[in-house]
This record gives C-alpha cells, structure tokens and sequence, in this order.
C-alpha cells in the first residue's frame, strides 16, 4: 500500500507505539546499553542504531563521541532521552575512567541533543544558533518524543545549553579542538576536530551508509558545508549517523543523496506528481546499500513538497 500524505506524516510522529503493549514492556525492560569502540588515541565512539527513531531502538538512533582529558571526558552529543544521559555518563566511567566534564551538542534535534539534561547544564555547550532552536522548537519536539517513545523518555526535559561555542581553537583538560560553526543541516552545525587524532565530528552534516534526514535542511547551504568539512585536513570522519570514515565516503555519499534528492524534487513537481507518487518515486540503484533511503525520501517530500509547489507552481489567477 502506498501511504497518503497524512499516513506518511502520521508515521513520522508515532513511530513505535502501535507495538503491542507487553512488547512494548518488555523492550523497556532491557534498558538502555551503549557500547563504545576505541576509534582514535582516547577517543571512542558509541553508535547509534541504523534506524528510525522507534520504541524498539528507545530512540538512540545517533552516534556519540567520548574523548579523554586530563580533567574529565568530552561527550559530544548525548542522545536522546535522559535515562540515555546517564547510560552514557556511566559508559565514560567505565571507558575513561573519569566524569564527563564538558557536553557538546552539535545541533538541535532530540536523538541528539535531550540527553543532556542528564548533566550540569553550566558544562553543556552549543552554538548559539542551536540554544536559540531548542528554546523556539525544544518543546514540539518534546511533545513528539514522548508520543514515540513513552517510558523511554520518563524526566526528560528540554535542556537549554548554557555555555556558547565560537569558531577557533579550544583546549579543554589540556587536549586541542578546532571548532567550527556551520549550518545547513540545520541553523547551527557544530563541527569539532581533535587535534591530537586528526579526527573531525561532523554531527549530521555527514551520514554514512544512512539516507540523510532533512527536518530542517537548506540543502544548497549544506552542500556547501560538505565543501568546507572535505577541505579540513583530518585523519578520521565521525558522522552523526553511520559507521566511522576513513576516505572521504561520507561526504560523496551526502552529497549525492543530497543532489539528487534535490534535482528529484523538483523535476517530481514540474512533471506534476503528488505528494505519495513522490514519496514513491525510484531510488537510485547506487543508494541500495544506504538504510532507511525510502523512509527519509518520504520525509523529505513532507519536509519541501508544499513550498515547492508553491514555488515551482505560482498561481496564475
């Protein structure tokens, strides 16, 4: 069955809650267990699941980075949930050895960003840009959260970073970042290399293996984002969803879906298809191997659909 506008819609929001109620128990009941690889000198990497945000995956569908300094772990980006913050907290105990001392969030969505009321919010950091979206729209994406998730999501709140980033160089705990404040992906982008590794986490400007989600995405600013991560030297590339990235294939593979998605788009709308024949339109075979391509293609035409049509089709009464 091909799903109509407010079908697509509608899954966006609800996600994993049609589960049988003790299925839905039962999953809960696991908990939360994330697990860090060494990917760098004193820098591991938690992976997220290869999904949609769903009650069966509790949300923790995006990568987190921990890194060591002499004065505590660096997380960058604590998931989704509070129970996720803390799940998180202890893994760098166990990992490091040491407390989280400074949060970074690279950008405003939940699976992202809500875990940090996990943490003192005087050591959670972000661009001001991305501070500005959570005050404006943290507490729709709340709302949405806690209909997909349920349990999962129990004493999580909208927590508002209080430290700013600027672009330039920062130490912490006596290790060397270079930050950087982008956009495209959304309003505010953060991108951090570690100096010592070479290596740069790229939040969601990068996906690798993974069609890129585009909730609030300016494609042609992100393209140009890509221009600039591909010409910073570095060693290793941490995407916000997908696998590390040792050779520049996260960034050909965001551009490309990005490109095409965009040219797709439009050509969808000039030839007068509607919003479910675009949501079902052929995916490319070079696009087999990236998972949820349909799912996020069909976000995507609920996400510049209207506006297009808007655009591309002008009224002529």
């Amino acid at each position: 069955m091909i799903a109509s506008r407010r079908h697509m819609i509608a899954a966006t929001l609800a996600g994993g809650t049609l589960l049988p109620a003790i299925a839905r128990g039962e999953i809960f009941a696991s908990g939360y267990h994330p697990q860090a690889s060494l990917i760098a000198d004193g820098v591991w990497l938690v992976r997220g699941a290869d999904e949609a945000i769903d009650f069966t995956n509790g949300g923790a569908i995006a990568n987190a980075v921990l890194i060591a300094t002499d004065t505590g772990t660096v997380l960058i980006d604590p998931g989704p949930s509070l129970a996720y913050g803390k799940a998180l907290a202890a893994l760098s105990r166990n990992v490091t050895g040491m407390d989280v001392a400074r949060v970074y969030i690279t950008h405003l969505h939940p699976d992202h960003s809500f875990g940090a009321g996990a943490f003192d919010p005087a050591i959670v950091h972000a661009l001001p840009a991305t501070r500005h979206d959570l005050e404006s729209e943290g507490s729709g994406f709340s709302d949405a959260m806690y209909r997909m998730l349920a349990d999962w999501m129990a004493g999580t709140h909208v927590a508002i970073p209080q430290g700013d980033v600027a672009p330039g160089e920062a130490t912490f705990g006596g290790r060397s970042f270079e930050i950087y404040a982008m956009d495209g992906h959304s309003n505010g982008d953060l991108v951090i290399l570690d100096k010592a590794t070479g290596t740069l986490i790229g939040g969601d400007l990068l996906f690798h293996d993974r069609a890129p989600a585009t909730p609030h995405a300016d494609i042609a600013r992100w393209l140009t984002a890509l221009d600039r991560l591909e010409g910073i030297a570095h060693k290793l590339l941490v995407p916000g969803h997908g696998p590390p990235d040792s050779d520049g294939t996260s960034i050909a593979q965001t551009r490309d879906w990005l490109t095409w998605l965009h040219d797709s788009l439009h050509d969808a709308v000039l030839t007068g298809k509607d919003m479910t024949e675009a949501g079902a339109m052929a995916i490319p075979t070079r696009f087999a191997d990236l998972k949820v391509a349909r799912y996020e293609l069909q976000r995507s035409v609920s996400h510049y659909y209207p506006k297009l049509e808007a655009q591309l089709l002008p009224r002529i009464d």
